[in-house]
């Protein structure tokens, strides 16, 4: 048994409780949840088709992430090279569109060649926000067109109110001759930060997760709905009460904070400030064979409800009965800038409409599924708040000896393989202070 209590199953908790098994300490973990795998879940609908919790893949270049994922399925993944497009105003695009602007209107390409080419050196110590950064990155016109609108939809807040702390690898800078070539043909060379990644062949994205109660004693149906630094008590909904010596929490911060007993007036307040965004997925199960050759696709019109398209059914032929195809829609709400004003299935007319407005659809295929999900949690929004909330929110957990980590914890933009080395840091740093 393990002296640290871990809370939450996800990728984050995962990662923890890999660690402490490994040390010698199987922890118990707890989850509010009747099922393990938080935001890494997936869903069998009858009739064989498999959805999970928005778009999910493994494309870490970490071997040892590689391996140890690998190792959680058996080596039972598939294999696949990337494929992403762009639709913008009735136009199919190859990702990233920055350099690949062929097909587009030839004025707007001349506007955005023109402008790309007087593009000076930025200190980019005076860059004060996203906006700013694209328009000296790309130039205003490409900026306008395509990721300031797309970023509205994705994280809705405007570039303008964004940092650029979560930018990484994830918008490529071209240099100028490749922008040209992009212009002249569609035959370019693949430059996305994803060229291929890894996913289980069958089971859905969770299967990564199958082999968790080999690494902890799992508690589920846990609701944590109180903390207790003072006296070291754990209190959940179900009525349970647990002392506790090392906590690691991947809850969201925003939910964590106000759950602790003698919380300071200015934590509270921080939390407040922190924000994330809302998923609507939208899943629909096709009778017919793959309508695209994308495996995701980016959509900018602000006319169109999704914001991104995936195609789960090309990530593994065992997502989809044969013969069929599958289809999830994301769109984008937060409580902070762009609330939802409608129930989940009123959105599922929305999204077929405008799929066959894109051309996804044609009408003529048979939808044989139809379902909403909402994620309440879905994406860390860099606003201008985010860094000094996070860091006052963060030096109150490390004084009362809360280990957070996950996307939701350590509040960033980190994908599956960082949430779980995240939780094994965690572990560690618990296992430290022993």
């Amino acid at each position: 048994m393990s002296d640290i209590t871990i809370l939450g199953s996800g990728m984050a908790g995962y990662g923890a409780a890999y660690h402490l098994t490994n040390a010698g300490q199987k922890p118990d973990v707890y989850d509010k949840n009747s099922y393990y795998g938080g935001h890494t879940n997936s869903y069998s609908y009858e009739g064989g088709f498999v959805f999970d919790e928005g778009p999910h893949i493994s494309f870490t270049k970490d071997e040892r992430m590689q391996n140890i994922l690998a190792g959680f399925i058996d080596n039972q993944f598939e294999r696949l090279q990337a494929s992403a497009n762009n639709y913008y105003q009735g136009h199919w695009i190859k990702h990233p569109a920055q350099c690949n602007l062929h097909g587009l209107p030839v004025e707007l390409i001349t506007q955005i060649i023109l402008e790309f080419s007087q593009l000076t050196e930025t200190d980019m110590s005076e860059i004060k926000n996203y906006e700013h950064w694209l328009r000296a990155s790309f130039g205003d016109t490409f900026a306008e067109t395509f990721p300031m609108p797309y970023g509205e939809k994705y994280h809705t807040t405007t570039a303008s109110n964004m940092s650029t702390e979560w930018l990484g690898p994830r918008l490529y800078k071209p240099d100028l001759e490749e922008v040209i070539q992009g212009a002249l043909t569609a035959e370019t060379k693949d430059v996305h930060y994803i060229s291929n990644f890894r996913y289980p062949s069958k089971g859905g994205f969770k299967s990564f997760l199958n082999k968790l109660p080999d690494y902890a004693n799992l508690q589920l149906d846990h609701k944590l709905i109180a903390l207790d630094p003072a006296t070291q008590v754990l209190t959940f909904k179900n009525g349970k009460t647990l002392d506790y010596k090392k906590v690691i929490s991947t809850i969201p911060l925003t939910e964590l904070i106000p759950m602790i007993k003698g919380v300071p007036n200015d934590v509270r307040a921080a939390a407040s400030l922190l924000s994330c965004t809302s998923c609507v997925i939208v899943n629909l199960g096709i009778n017919a064979e793959e309508l695209t050759d994308a495996h995701w696709t980016y959509i900018y019109d602000e006319d169109i409800c999704f914001t991104r398209l995936s195609f789960p059914s090309k990530f593994s032929p065992q997502n989809a009965p044969d013969g069929c195809s599958s289809i999830q829609a994301e769109l984008y709400f937060s409580d902070k800038y762009k609330p939802r004003t409608r129930e989940c299935d009123e959105y599922i007319p929305m999204v077929i409409a405008d799929l066959e407005k894109i051309g996804i659809l044609k009408g003529d295929e048979t939808i044989t599924l139809k379902d909403a999900k909402l994620l309440p949690y879905a994406n860390i929004v860099f606003d201008l708040d985010r860094a000094a909330a996070l860091d006052t929110v963060q030096g109150y957990l490390r004084d009362i000896d809360i280990q957070a980590c996950g996307r939701y914890g350590e509040w960033a933009y980190i994908w599956t393989d960082e949430s779980f080395v995240s939780g094994e840091k965690a572990a560690e740093t618990a296992l430290s202070s022993i």
